[in-house]
């Protein structure tokens, strides 16, 4: 018998001043069996940074065909395609092939060894972002993930401040 997602709610309010974009979000995230605390921090945190009505999360992991996080349009074109880990070089060839912007970021205690070993790899363009939080940052902020919980986000300056209600957080965000 397979192992079934664990379903956490989460209210998003995010203060973008970046964008200018300020919004509350409720979202459901179902966690992957094999999916780690830290990978769906990062998930919330790609969410925020890029909150966008259209915006959804996907079957992710479970889904080959599929980024973690993604834009359509009306006409179901691909406006964003969001991967969050440290994919194949092949795995964001084929997305940028099908989106009109993709976005990456790797994360983990080895994403500076991915990274340095997979950067000649990737073929780089105009549609192609990669940005990394600090693997520290992430954990502490990992620790904060509850089944239920409202965090409040804050982006200025590329940085993110997120308020959990019983700590708050300060996360640098790194572009590659």
């Amino acid at each position: 018998m397979a192992l079934k997602p664990t379903i956490y709610k989460l209210q998003l309010d995010v203060a973008d001043s970046d964008r200018h974009h300020y919004q509350s979000y409720n979202l459901t995230l179902a966690q992957h069996p094999s999916e780690t605390l830290e990978r769906m921090a990062v998930r919330i945190l790609a969410f925020a940074l890029n909150a966008h009505e259209d915006l959804a999360f996907t079957k992710g992991l479970s889904t080959d065909d599929e980024p973690d996080l993604w834009q359509q349009t009306l006409d179901g074109q691909i406006a964003m395609w969001i991967e969050v880990g440290q994919p194949k070089p092949e795995r964001l060839k084929k997305a940028q092939g099908r989106a009109a912007k993709v976005l990456l970021y790797p994360f983990g205690k080895t994403a500076d060894t991915w990274w340095s070993l997979e950067q000649k790899h990737i073929a780089r363009s105009d549609k192609l972002a990669i940005a990394q939080f600090d693997w520290a940052q992430v954990t502490a902020l990992a620790g904060a993930v509850e089944r239920t919980m409202h965090w409040s986000v804050s982006v200025a300056g590329g940085e993110l401040f997120v308020d959990t209600g019983a700590a708050q957080y300060q996360l640098q965000l790194k572009t590659l």
